[in-house]
């Protein structure tokens, strides 16, 4: 009961040594870590905790004081207690290789487009009808305008067709609850992203881990699937796989689609990265679009702080049923900054900003090249793999890192499953400065070399 009202509970190792709060204080720590829980995430009042979980208030007190001791979590009075916004490089707190955050854009400064872009819109629009409430899913503008943002990958889209959400989690939510629902199976990779754990364990779906080779899912292991178990949908992070880093290429994209048309197969397209790419692949939303879900944050290609992703969806009911169900969980966008992005997409300050963002990722990811040769990931990732020889531990690396001051995630708090890989995901985004970044990573290094 607990974990379906707070999915980060599901993370407090149940029948440990450790006291109850501690577990409570490592269970925030790893949700926050993971991106379960973002910065600026409200808290469940401590009271509503304590009651779920069947413990007494202090019990929940002393772990929230823990999470505010280790920086990850404030306090207003009179508010609640919030997910900690760090500052770039905090000194009083871990070397952030965690939190899967884009890196500040080179030679744009995203402060004063935002400040320009914001008074314009303000000049030009009503700040009482901004303030508003706005029925559906973006105005038409904006839903061109996200049409014209994903045209890279997807090629022309009308922008009926396009829906503009409040970030990317409460549409996967709906999704999910729409195409398959309690008690139904979804198909996913045996590392995903760990907001679609907390999914499908809130809405009672049953997740099946296909296996994957290099180049992404394994087409014969899928339709084996398939087969067996007649699953309602395939969720899978096709560019810059999430934490793996694979891409799969078009051939094995090609493959995938006709199985999913062979077997009347949804696909949910999760797509945070794939503007980060000078050339993109296609989407499979636009290999399949009869048939396809694309969803395309913006908050790992230019800010999490636009709290804005872009869903298309197919024609037809089906897809209109999916986009009620978004619209009724998320509600309406944010209209000042549906139109703050809306304008930078029309006049190329988007374009401006993606390109700033991925020529410090590269910059970022040829680092990781060099100080961890058996790193895995993109020339433009945000984010690399850094597998595990057999044998070693990871959540043992991941501590003796943290006793350093660098802040890793490993393979377990991705699994579906028994842990399917041994590894760690390494963000390259958050630490401020490059500088930073390099010993971090230089950190690392020494930490596999004294593990040798």
């Amino acid at each position: 009961m607990a974990i379906r009202h707070i999915p980060w509970l599901r993370h407090a190792p149940k029948g440990g040594v450790a006291p109850v709060y501690l577990a409570l204080a490592q269970a925030l720590e790893t949700a926050i870590r993971t991106g379960e829980l973002q910065p600026g995430d409200q808290l469940p009042p401590q009271r509503t905790v304590a009651a779920l979980m069947g413990v007494d208030l202090t019990t929940v007190t002393r772990a929230y004081g823990v999470a505010r001791s280790r920086g990850l979590v404030e306090g207003a009075v009179g508010r609640g207690t919030f997910v900690r916004r760090q500052a770039i490089d905090d000194d009083a707190g871990l070397v952030d290789l965690s939190m899967n955050l884009p890196p500040q854009p080179q030679g744009v400064s995203i402060a004063a487009c935002l400040k320009a872009t914001t008074a314009e819109v303000l000049q030009r629009t009503d700040a009482a009808t901004l303030m508003a409430y706005h029925p559906g899913l973006g105005a038409l503008a904006h839903r061109a305008a996200g049409a014209a943002w994903l045209s890279p990958v997807l090629g022309a889209v009308a922008p009926e067709r396009v829906q503009v959400c409040p970030g990317a989690q409460a549409a996967l939510s709906a999704l999910v609850g729409s195409l398959v629902g309690r008690g139904g199976t979804l198909v996913v990779e045996p590392l995903t992203y760990p907001g679609m754990l907390a999914i499908a364990e809130q809405l009672g779906v049953r997740l099946i881990a296909c296996p994957t080779d290099a180049e992404g899912l394994a087409p014969d292991a899928l339709e084996a699937i398939c087969r067996r178990e007649r699953p309602a949908a395939l969720y899978v992070i096709p560019t810059m796989q999430n934490p793996t880093g694979v891409t799969m290429p078009a051939a094995r994209r090609l493959e995938i689609v006709r199985i999913a048309r062979d077997h009347d197969l949804w696909i949910i397209e999760d797509d945070p990265y794939s503007r980060l790419m000078a050339e993109p692949l296609a989407g499979l939303a636009s290999l399949a679009p009869e048939r396809s879900f694309h969803i395309a944050t913006l908050s790992k290609c230019l800010a999490p702080g636009l709290r804005l992703a872009f869903l298309v969806t197919p024609e037809g009911d089906r897809g209109a049923a999916a986009a009620e169900a978004v619209r009724s969980l998320a509600g309406m966008p944010a209209p000042l900054m549906s139109a703050v992005v809306a304008s930078w997409i029309r006049d190329g300050t988007a374009e401006a900003l993606v390109a700033g963002v991925r020529a410090e990722a590269a910059a970022r990811r040829a680092l990781a090249a060099r100080r961890l040769p058996a790193a895995q990931g993109s020339p433009e990732a945000i984010h690399v793999w850094l597998p595990l020889p057999a044998g070693w531990s990871a959540a043992r690396l991941r501590a003796a890192a943290k006793d350093r001051g660098l802040a890793l995630v490993s393979a377990e708090a991705f699994a579906v499953g028994p842990v399917a890989g041994n590894g760690v995901r390494i963000s390259l985004g958050a630490p401020g400065r490059r500088e930073v970044l390099d010993e971090a990573l230089l950190g690392v290094a020494a930490l596999l070399d004294e593990g040798r």
